[in-house]
């Protein structure tokens, strides 16, 4: 069988890439970490007019009620451009939780969630700007409070213990649920890697040491080709997941992307040399956004583990 995004598909995405490469998301990133959530809302609310907000959200609840895939070509450009907020947390999880009127603010952008999915999210991801605070534990929900904000390694990924709050019943389909926050995360994984990539390519093609471009020595376009490798055959993983959504699926494309990118970032780094370290350079953000994802929605031992169950 062969796949291939629709042209609708490949519109949407070519759509939000053209939009997020005119805004700052570099400097909505820095400015959310250090507490200043402002520019990042506004780059919300520009996504949300292309109705990236409304993807899963039931036709019932306002909402364009499109599938895994859609989900999967949108979250890869929110990684490639490293947009911060609770994406996967309000677009990919909440809409599969609860059937709920509050789904229609979801969808119009106005409202963001922050949840906590026992046991591989146990902290909630920006609680203090969500509107809608949940815990879901076994298939039940409950309210939280926000706690104590928590160190991060991706400054913009503000981390919180919880106090917990009221009960509110049973959750619709936590199954589903963890399995779309499992494939955002691969999604984004696999955007952030190919940026990291296409940087490095081009970064290869102008630095010069020695006389010559870098990108023109062996071992340097050996290290691209790795990366580049690692990509292309964690790509049809995360999109053949979308496609099936069985949790095997789901957690080799996890697996997949996540070393893709891990990869493609190492390489970016010893591509750009020193300045890949320095704060003002977009390259560590994705560093630090990728280093916070691998282990987000479930680690590699969880997965790796339950690809082999279901063998």
């Amino acid at each position: 069988m062969r796949f291939a995004l629709s042209a609708q598909q490949q519109q949407f995405s070519a759509s939000l890439g053209d939009l997020l490469s005119t805004l700052d998301t570099a400097g909505a990133n820095r400015a959310w970490g250090a507490g200043d959530p402002g520019p990042g809302l506004k780059i919300w609310r520009r996504l949300a007019e292309l109705g990236v907000t409304a993807l899963v959200v039931p036709e019932t609840h306002d909402g364009l009620g499109a599938g895994p895939v859609d989900l999967v070509v949108a979250f890869e450009q929110l990684g490639r451009h490293c947009v911060p907020g609770p994406w996967t947390d309000t677009v990919a999880v909440l809409p599969s939780l609860l059937d709920d009127e509050l789904l229609a603010s979801v969808a119009t952008g106005e409202t963001l969630a922050s949840l906590t999915f026992a046991p591989h999210v146990p902290y909630a991801l920006d609680a203090d700007v969500a509107d809608v605070r949940i815990a879901v534990d076994g298939d039940r929900l409950r309210t939280f409070g926000p706690g104590r904000c928590l160190s991060s390694v991706d400054a913009s990924r503000r981390l919180f213990e919880v106090t917990p709050g009221d009960k509110l019943g049973p959750a619709l389909d936590v199954g589903r649920a963890g399995e779309l926050g499992t494939l955002a995360t691969a999604a984004q994984l696999l955007g952030a890697g190919r940026w990291l990539l296409e940087t490095s390519v081009a970064y290869a093609g102008h630095r010069r040491q020695y006389g010559r471009e870098i990108g023109g020595y062996q071992a340097v376009k050996h290290l691209l080709a790795d990366a580049a490798t690692g990509l292309e055959l964690a790509a049809p993983l995360v999109f053949g997941a979308a496609v099936t959504l069985d949790p095997r699926d789901v957690s080799a494309a996890k697996v997949a992307a996540g070393e893709a990118a891990h990869r493609a970032a190492r390489t970016g780094l010893q591509v750009h040399g020193a300045i890949g370290y320095t704060a003002e350079h977009p390259l560590g953000l994705r560093l630090t956004r990728v280093r916070a994802l691998v282990a987000a929605w479930g680690t590699h031992r969880f997965h790796r583990d339950r690809i082999l169950a279901a063998r």
